[in-house]
């Protein structure tokens, strides 16, 4: 039975590849959900992978997921810092929810060291850099059972 899981990337994320490489990388989103998805087959999960610089549309989504997904991955990006309104709305929603950041937040600007997100995430992935959003697609599938 394949499970669904709604990945969320947050403002700047759509820059992947281009935006600051020596802190974010030299992929890009596309990779990212490439590889997300070829996991995602082995695991016998569905992705939903979806990408805004809104805050709203981001809590929309998380919304519209109750009830149509399993599990949410999210990358908040700057949103981390600054969104009650994504955790209120990642409060209502029942299932798994894995927090990853690209960069370790907690060895950056001090401003970056609270996450809202983390008061609702279940478990939270941060300096991995892409491959975090791997081992998130990991552990919500041994989540999930």
């Amino acid at each position: 039975m394949s499970r669904k899981i709604l990945v969320l990337n947050g403002p700047n994320l759509n820059l992947l590849g281009t935006r600051e490489p020596e802190i974010y990388g030299a992929e890009t989103l596309d990779d990212v959900e490439a590889a997300c998805a070829a996991l995602a087959a082995e695991l016998s999960l569905t992705l939903d992978f979806q990408q805004s610089n809104h805050e709203g549309q981001l809590v929309t989504w998380i919304q519209e997921a109750r009830g149509t997904a399993d599990a949410i991955v999210i990358n908040p990006a700057a949103y981390t810092h600054t969104s009650v309104a994504i955790l209120d709305a990642l409060s209502v929603f029942d299932g798994p929810v894995i927090e990853v950041h690209i960069s370790n937040i907690h060895r950056r600007e001090s401003f970056r060291h609270h996450s809202y997100v983390s008061a609702r995430a279940d478990g939270v992935i941060a300096g991995c850099g892409t491959h975090g959003y791997l081992l998130a697609l990991r552990q919500i599938a041994h989540m999930l059972g």
